[in-house]
């Protein structure tokens, strides 16, 4: 599954609107439908946030890793 597929099943599995996960990045909604689109990459800064938010791994949210494992703590 590629990253942005991940980030939009997360969102809906999750019962979030683009516009409540966008403030979370701070950016538009616009802005954030086109990271889940594909049309823009997102930054890798907000990947980790959205990796935290949820409580996955950076390999699970990127579509590297299939199975999902929370985010580590420090």
């Amino acid at each position: 599954m590629k990253y942005n597929e991940r980030i939009r099943n997360l969102r809906e599995t999750h019962f979030y609107t683009q516009q409540r996960i966008a403030d979370l990045l701070n950016v538009g909604q616009r802005t954030y439908c086109d990271y889940e689109s594909g049309k823009t990459r997102i930054p890798v800064d907000s990947l980790i946030t959205l990796a935290k938010f949820y409580d996955v791994s950076m390999d699970y949210i990127s579509g590297v890793a299939d199975k999902v494992t929370p985010f580590p703590k420090r």
